[in-house]
């Protein structure tokens, strides 16, 4: 077994792609651009923030899973997951699965960008930026 810091960064910095991605996908193709727009509207904001977000959030997935300066994507990512606390489920108490959706999730996934941003790109990373740290 491999305990080693460069693989979990690698476990990590995909598995923060893959719920990126996911999240910018469900965007795209059920709430649709338009419907995000008017979302973030309804919120609002600007409705080209929608759109916006959504197409961060999927660009930065993939970048995360391609490890393509993934250290620095996964900070970049962060002001969304703020936005999503402060905007839209901040009110609705801790849980996620509280209606609407709580703060929970969100929160979890900002502390892990930070880890990711702390450990590295991790082994098989396409393009990394600056060196990895020093395994303690």
């Amino acid at each position: 077994m491999n305990t080693s810091p460069a693989f979990a960064a690698t476990l990590l910095r995909i598995s923060l792609g893959v719920m990126y991605l996911a999240h910018g996908l469900l965007k795209l193709i059920v709430f649709t651009p338009e419907g995000t727009a008017g979302f973030f509207s309804s919120l609002g904001l600007p409705g080209f923030l929608g759109p916006l977000t959504m197409g961060i959030e999927i660009s930065g997935g993939i970048a995360l899973i391609l490890g393509v300066y993934a250290r620095f994507v996964a900070v970049a990512l962060i002001p969304v997951l703020l936005g999503a606390v402060v905007l839209v489920h901040g009110a609705n108490g801790w849980s996620f699965g509280n209606q609407g959706g709580g703060w929970e999730y969100p929160v979890f996934l900002i502390a892990a960008s930070i880890v990711q941003f702390l450990l590295g790109d991790g082994v098989y990373a396409l393009k990394s930026r600056a060196a990895q740290p020093v395994a303690a």
